[in-house]
């Protein structure tokens, strides 16, 4: 009964997108190509397997949810259930904090692939792609400054950290035959006024050539910027100018974090300009509220303008789609799953704009036509075109995934101690 009401739905909205020159058909099957890279810290909010120390490097998880993941197998037992409720194939960023490290300590200079060999198995076994994350917060070494430190014993420590998870990431992008992602991100900075700006940004640039001066073939570097973390408030030395110079003269990926600018600032408006400039961009789709608070995305105007963005950019092969949130207030996995799926929804509504019609009434200077068209597209029947979509890929339908997270809960996660 329910098949036959989507498939209705379906027909009608299908009609409907084509009086206005849309395939929703064609929307779908680009949708299908599209992998998020879902991020493995909402799973036990940012803990990994290397300590069992507290957050640092200005961020944190707020709440304290029962059921957090406790161990690799949880992690990825929770992560495979979260994808069951999502439609299409994703991948998978791992931070390096999260290796397989057989129960003893590794230090973050001495992390090696055969740390994620097992990694690489299971992602095969169930066919993930797998991005990676360099982890420079929570250890000894952290501090305020990492590869900005003047201190070069620190400086050097986390370069060869940097350098080893560049090589980790080489080895996942060559057996997965598929480049892999490799982002940076430091929290270096200062809690209060500095007066040597320029020496730390020199500093790093410094580190990043050396990290930065081996090249590799199956492996693609992003650079991460932000405004501030807590307890670091006044400064930030890799700042979003400091990053896109270095992506920029060294063509590298910058990474756009959605909580990682001044909540005015237009995360869609910077990619029209990064894009004539480097190579492809890497977005960490995030829900700051007043901050970069990481709440779980959800589909709002921010997440809806960035995704029209890409679409209009016509950047879809550019432009790499990250979730970066960690909720530690709500069950885990419907936090994987509400995030991933408001994010499709934003790229489907995107890929059902009609853009050719749009920008024939903005060539003709007909400004009425085209705010017209544009808020009429806003009640077009797209949610029809995600229920067909949902179904096609055997996943829950509209509200239905919520009893299947709860009987996870039940069975699963309420029993971890």
């Amino acid at each position: 009964m329910k098949e036959q009401l989507i498939d209705n739905a379906y027909s009608i909205a299908r009609e409907r997108y084509a009086s206005i020159g849309v395939d929703t058909d064609k929307a779908m099957d680009i949708l299908q190509n599209i992998s998020l890279s879902m991020h493995c810290w909402q799973a036990d909010d940012v803990t990994g397997f290397e300590s069992a120390g507290a957050l640092t490097g200005g961020i944190q998880t707020t709440g304290n949810y029962p059921g957090k993941a406790r161990n690799m197998e949880e992690v990825r037992m929770d992560i495979l259930k979260a994808m069951s409720f999502i439609p299409g194939r994703h991948r998978l960023s791992l931070h390096e904090i999260y290796g397989d490290f057989g129960g003893r300590f590794v230090d973050r200079n001495e992390v090696e692939p055969s740390h994620f060999d097992s990694w690489m198995q299971w992602a095969a076994e169930n066919g993930i792609k797998l991005d990676f994350n360099s982890t420079s917060f929570s250890h000894p070494k952290s501090g305020n400054l990492t590869l900005a430190s003047p201190d070069k014993g620190i400086r050097d420590f986390w370069v060869e950290h940097t350098s080893r998870c560049r090589a980790i990431a080489e080895e996942m992008g060559r057996r997965q035959d598929d480049p892999c992602i490799m982002n940076l991100w430091i929290h270096d900075g200062s809690k209060d006024i500095t007066v040597n700006r320029m020496m730390y940004r020199e500093l790093l640039k410094d580190s990043l050539d050396r990290i930065f001066s081996k090249e590799y073939a199956n492996m693609k570097d992003s650079i991460e910027s932000k405004v501030f973390g807590i307890g670091l408030e006044s400064y930030t030395v890799g700042s979003n100018d400091f990053y896109i110079g270095y992506g920029v003269s060294r063509q590298k990926l910058v990474t756009l974090d959605t909580g990682h600018f001044h909540p005015t600032e237009s995360v869609a408006d910077k990619l029209s300009s990064l894009l004539l400039f480097v190579p492809e961009v890497l977005l960490h789709v995030s829900r700051p509220v007043r901050w970069d608070s990481d709440h779980v995305t959800i589909m709002n105007d921010e997440t809806l303008d960035l995704c029209k963005e890409i679409v209009r950019c016509g950047a879809l092969g550019r432009v790499h789609i990250g979730l970066d949130y960690f909720d530690a207030s709500i069950n885990r996995i419907g936090a994987y799953v509400i995030g991933s799926r408001a994010t499709q929804k934003c790229l489907l509504q995107a890929l059902l704009e009609p853009l050719p019609a749009l920008r024939r009434y903005e060539a003709e200077d007909k400004g009425f036509e085209r705010l017209a068209l544009l808020e009429e597209a806003k009640s077009m029947p797209w949610n029809a075109v995600w229920d067909m979509f949902c179904m096609r890929n055997g996943v829950p339908v509209g509200d239905e995934f919520i009893a299947g997270v709860e009987e996870y809960e039940a069975e699963v996660t309420s029993k971890r101690c």
